[in-house]
């Protein structure tokens, strides 16, 4: 099984609701730092898993949508609590969607939202829940 990772680090703000998280609970930016890695057992014919540059491209586009952004308020947060496994989750789903390369039969995300903390969330490409 190969696998291709690429990180992208970017600050975004939010605030937790549903609790008593006491900071948390008030709106604060965290330096998340993404890493989405890509698996599959086949390489194309140039010998590659998939097109980094296509690869980056989406990881770009989807990372400046939320740059400096408050979690909260964007749609796909509607009615959840913005914590990091919701943000892991909505991150590699929508990555699923974008990127298309046929040999690649899973995604992962890895999402760390301080030098400590990180949440991460996988999609069998041929089985798509979310």
């Amino acid at each position: 099984m190969y696998t291709l990772a690429v990180r992208r680090d970017f600050i975004a703000r939010h605030f937790l609701i549903g609790g008593d998280w006491g900071p948390e609970n008030y709106p604060n930016s965290h330096h998340y730092v993404l890493e989405l890695q890509l698996s599959g057992a086949e390489l194309d014919q140039h010998g590659y898993l998939c097109d980094i540059v296509d690869v980056e491209r989406h990881l770009d586009e989807v990372v400046a949508y939320y740059r400096e952004q408050m979690l909260n308020e964007k749609p796909k947060f509607e009615g959840l609590n913005p914590s990091i496994e919701h943000f892991a989750r909505i991150l590699a789903l929508t990555l699923n969607e974008r990127i298309a390369a046929p040999n690649v039969s899973s995604l992962k995300i890895i999402l760390w939202e301080n030098e400590s903390a990180w949440a991460a969330y996988s999609v069998n490409r041929f089985n798509v829940e979310g």
